[in-house]
């Protein structure tokens, strides 16, 4: 049996990450309820990104021309590269307004019990982006996890003997955080990675 329309759209909705059943619901009610304009402009919205928006040829970003946003700004500092994980990550480190460098995308972690490994990731490409002698700092910003600490050790095993200075994102407390809530990890990682006031 088809299920009918309404049930079909909340069906969809629901597969998006982080959407339950009960947000899908209020999103396809919140459709239903708007003028048909928008319906139309959502769905048109949806194909042009599944059209148009593939990765930056240079930092595997996502744009919808052949160089993204950040590999064609020549105000950027081509002098330093941030490798990040994912897209969303580079977005993070945006939002700070702090970085005036250029990134690279790795799309995804090693992690051999997934069978994820060097070549399913952008590293060859990073590589040979580094070939122009043009960079002279890597800053590592995959995420503090197993896996995200497996990449950088990776990566840094294979980019010290070029003579490119690699340095890792600070690792420990939140702004705003308490010590006594903190778990011993973090502690630790903060203690190691103090700085000189």
């Amino acid at each position: 049996m088809t299920p009918d329309p309404l049930n079909r759209l909340v069906a969809q909705l629901a597969k998006l990450p982080g959407i339950g059943e009960k947000t899908a619901q209020r999103l396809a009610f919140h459709i239903l309820r708007a003028p048909g304009e928008y319906a139309q402009e959502l769905s048109a919205a949806i194909r042009e990104v599944k059209e148009k928006v593939h990765l930056c040829a240079r930092c595997f970003s996502l744009t919808d021309s052949e160089l993204c946003g950040f590999c064609r700004d020549h105000r950027r500092d081509e002098r330093v590269l941030c490798v990040v994980e994912t897209f969303a990550d580079l977005m993070a480190l945006e939002r700070t307004r702090e970085f005036k460098g250029r990134y690279h995308v790795l799309h995804g972690v090693l992690s051999p019990l997934d069978g994820v490994g060097p070549e399913q990731l952008r590293i060859k490409e990073l590589l040979t982006r580094l070939g122009d002698g043009h960079v002279e700092e890597i800053i590592l910003a995959t995420n503090p996890d197993v896996e995200g600490e497996a990449t950088a050790l990776y990566l840094m095993r294979l980019l010290k003997p070029m003579g490119i200075r690699v340095s890792r994102i600070a690792q420990g407390l939140p702004m705003g955080g308490d010590l006594e809530y903190a778990d011993q990890a973090t502690l630790a990682k903060a203690l190691s990675a103090r700085r000189e006031l």
